[in-house]
């Protein structure tokens, strides 16, 4: 990481400023490496348009509430990207920091943690809520799927899972003394997350009890709120109260929680 352009900004500089420079280094840094965009926004696609090729896949089912296979997994599509974006890359990035003493020389800077962790939740959310956006069009343009007669709602609803998922990748980030520790812990809460969300077994087709621990989970949550938008409805508000606490849970957990070596 370049630390020139922070160091260069005098502690007296506006507090937008210094947002904007760190900003400009992080997202730079992250689309240099490649990871991000690959697994956040390739493999997603590629899923959405290996399901869509499939004949079947676009026949609603009984056996997932009259929706089809492609309905069913454009919201759980949608969830993997944000997982995969700010829970599995960005707590390891962090931890790579923390390992090299950039954070410690961070901390003689104007920059605070509150301010860093807002510029990693910026963009790697931000890819996150871009390829779901992406996902949507694919599936709409290229597949005939609905667009969701609530698109307010449906905003509402990607910006809040993004923001639980995120808050869940910053307190990861925050605590993980090192970028061995920061990937286990990832890895641990990707499949139990992305399980909830229906990678594996559809909401639809959960028994009831695990389709309301479901709900209660910020990806379960998620993936009710956007599949609702999607068959016409508004997302149910207990779905976004979830994401919504989970959301400020967890920011406040991560903040209070950062270290800076």
């Amino acid at each position: 990481m370049t630390t020139a352009t922070l160091h260069a900004t005098p502690a007296t500089a506006p507090s937008g400023r210094v947002f904007r420079n760190l900003l400009r280094s992080e997202a730079l840094l992250a689309w240099r490496s490649g990871a991000a965009v690959f697994w956040s926004a390739f493999l997603p696609v590629a899923g959405l348009v290996v399901i869509g090729s499939i004949s079947g896949t676009r026949t609603p089912q009984d056996g997932l509430g009259g929706r089809s296979v492609l309905d069913t997994y454009l919201p759980i599509l949608m969830m993997f990207s944000l997982t995969i974006s700010v829970v599995t890359l960005m707590p390891p990035g962090l931890a790579i920091y923390r390992e090299k003493g950039i954070l410690r020389r961070l901390s003689t800077t104007p920059v605070s943690p509150s301010r860093l962790l807002g510029a990693q939740a910026t963009i790697y959310a931000g890819l996150g809520v871009l390829v779901s956006v992406v996902l949507l069009v694919v599936a709409v343009a290229a597949y005939d799927v609905r667009l969701p007669d609530q698109l307010v709602g449906f905003a509402l609803a990607l910006v809040l899972v993004g923001a639980a998922t995120t808050g869940l990748g910053l307190v990861v980030a925050a605590l993980a003394p090192s970028t061995r520790v920061a990937s286990a812990l990832s890895t641990l809460l990707f499949f139990p997350l992305m399980f909830f969300a229906g990678l594996w077994i559809p909401r639809a087709a959960m028994p009831s009890g695990l389709r309301a621990v479901s709900d209660w989970t910020p990806l379960g949550a998620g993936v009710r709120a956007i599949q609702a938008t999607v068959d016409g409805n508004w997302p149910p508000v207990s779905s976004l109260l979830v994401m919504a606490g989970w959301a400020v849970v967890s920011g406040v957990v991560a903040a209070r929680t950062f270290r800076w070596e």
